[in-house]
């Protein structure tokens, strides 16, 4: 290898463990192969010994290097060996019903279940979650807060919450004012909301699918048809199907997830998405953005959003805290665009405003928590467990299954063998306390029984292990 040094303002052992990691891809080092000592490394990269130890360490808790006793490092794993991607399924282009349901409750039962291996919830662990410093944004909401928080706040939120998130919107390419902002408990509430203001019931929307089973809830509890647009595995939302819709269908929105897609994990190209903002501004089709998994990326930057590339206010963009920070605080927010009188309206009307407490600790924590710090660590520590997930999918599942490559998020995508019922299997599972997501509920038309939507947001445990294991035995069986 090629002697490097490094500048010392960068984490040098993450530029060591990188540039391994992208010569096992590239498979200049092949599974089996022998690294250096560390020494060997210490001297070649003009680094510590200290610093040689934390770049392997790093690439042994992605899975793709193991130490064997007496011995040193071996590579063990290449992206090479990921299974084939889940098919695309084309769904019905008519205007149809929605009914999910009886089955979504039937779920919800076993994913708030104790003492179970929960890959159902698509949220981060607690122990990847800065309680602590949260706590302390709390306490000081509390104390410092006119009323202690009691009072209705505004309906449009927390003025000091609205330019923490006027500043977040800067990761994108916003350029969003505190008055663009309106504060809602979480962020389906904020596609709700959105989907109140621009329809009527009765009215046909688009949706990617597959997709989230709340939007589909949403849909349906408002009284709305669905046109279901097919979403490619590593492409997105398929943009020549959403056209022939809207020349079919008498579409009044569209509802997308561009920015790692709950389940699939794909994220649409900066092109895509444009011409995305472009297809919905001719045909005067408002486009609520759902974008709650936007910071979770895997990669070197934030993917736009396609709020960046809206010039006519046609674009309803939504997001939370859910995800990255507390789950249970249920701060979410949209900025509507031309339609932020209506949305006010309805929030209003709705709930008057979302909880004052909440507001005020989040707004706190993200002017004086270190944020950007988190999701730092909150990305790495994502991914490093999907590949974890990933290894020990292949390593027990049957070798016919298909994963999805999620690019940020939470979530797999995984197809099975056409003889499993992901139903069943979710049955079977919740015997041995193991809880699953089946595919049937991300779509309201397309039939994905031997699908499962597996989340990797635990951390990387002999119990994740041994609930991926028993999956593979359960449908191993099956077959």
């Amino acid at each position: 290898m090629k002697k490097n040094t490094f500048n010392t303002d960068d984490h040098k052992y993450m530029q060591v463990a990188n540039g391994l990691e992208k010569m096992i891809a590239e498979e200049v080092l092949r599974i089996g192969d022998k690294l250096p000592s560390v020494r060997m490394l210490s001297e070649e990269y003009g680094i510590s010994m200290s610093t040689a130890f934390q770049a392997y360490y790093h690439l042994e808790g992605r899975g793709l290097i193991e130490s064997r006793p007496k011995s040193g490092y071996y590579v063990r794993f290449n992206h090479h060996r990921f299974p084939e991607l889940p098919e695309q399924v084309k769904p019905d282009t008519g205007s149809h019903e929605v009914s999910v349901k009886e089955m979504i409750t039937s779920i919800y039962s076993d994913i708030v279940a104790k003492d179970v291996i929960n890959f159902a919830i698509a949220v981060p662990d607690p122990s990847l979650v800065p309680a602590a410093k949260i706590n302390k944004s709390v306490m000081y909401a509390l104390r410092n807060t006119a009323n202690h928080c009691i009072g209705y706040e505004h309906t449009q939120g927390n003025i000091e919450l609205r330019q923490q998130i006027a500043k977040l919107s800067l990761n994108w390419g916003g350029k969003i004012k505190p008055d663009d902002v309106i504060i809602t408990t979480g962020c389906l509430e904020a596609v709700m909301m959105c989907l109140k203001s621009v329809t009527n019931y009765g009215d046909t929307v688009a949706v990617e699918c597959p997709n989230y089973f709340g939007i589909y809830q949403t849909i349906e509890n408002l009284g709305l048809k669905v046109v279901e647009i097919p979403s490619d595995p590593t492409e997105g939302l398929d943009l020549g199907s959403l056209q022939k819709a809207i020349k079919k269908n008498n579409i009044k929105a569209c509802v997308v997830v561009p920015n790692f897609n709950n389940p699939l994990g794909t994220c649409m190209s900066d092109e895509n998405k444009k011409k995305l903002v472009n297809i919905i501004t001719q045909n005067n089709i408002p486009l609520i953005e759902d974008d709650i998994y936007g910071e979770l990326f895997f990669g070197k930057s934030r993917p736009k959003a396609c709020k960046y590339f809206d010039t006519k206010g046609m674009v309803m963009y939504c997001s939370s805290l859910s995800k990255s920070l507390a789950p249970g605080y249920r701060i979410g927010w949209t900025i509507p665009g031309k339609s932020f009188e209506l949305v006010k309206q309805i929030k209003r009307v709705q709930n008057i405003s979302s909880p004052s407490l909440t507001q005020a600790a989040m707004a706190h924590y993200l002017k004086n928590g270190r944020y950007e710090y988190h999701l730092k660590n909150l990305r790495k520590a994502l991914h490093t467990q999907s590949l974890r997930y990933m290894q020990s999918i292949i390593a027990y599942f049957p070798a016919d299954t298909k994963i999805s490559r999620p690019a940020g998020g939470f979530t797999f995508w995984i197809e099975l063998n056409k003889k499993v019922d992901s139903f069943k299997l979710r049955t079977e599972a919740m015997k041995h306390k193991i809880s699953i997501v089946p595919g049937k509920i991300f779509s309201a038309s397309i039939d994905y029984s031997n699908y499962i939507r597996i989340s990797f947001g635990k951390p990387w445990s002999d119990d994740v292990d041994y609930g991926l294991m028993m999956l593979g035995k359960l449908i191993k069986k099956m077959i």
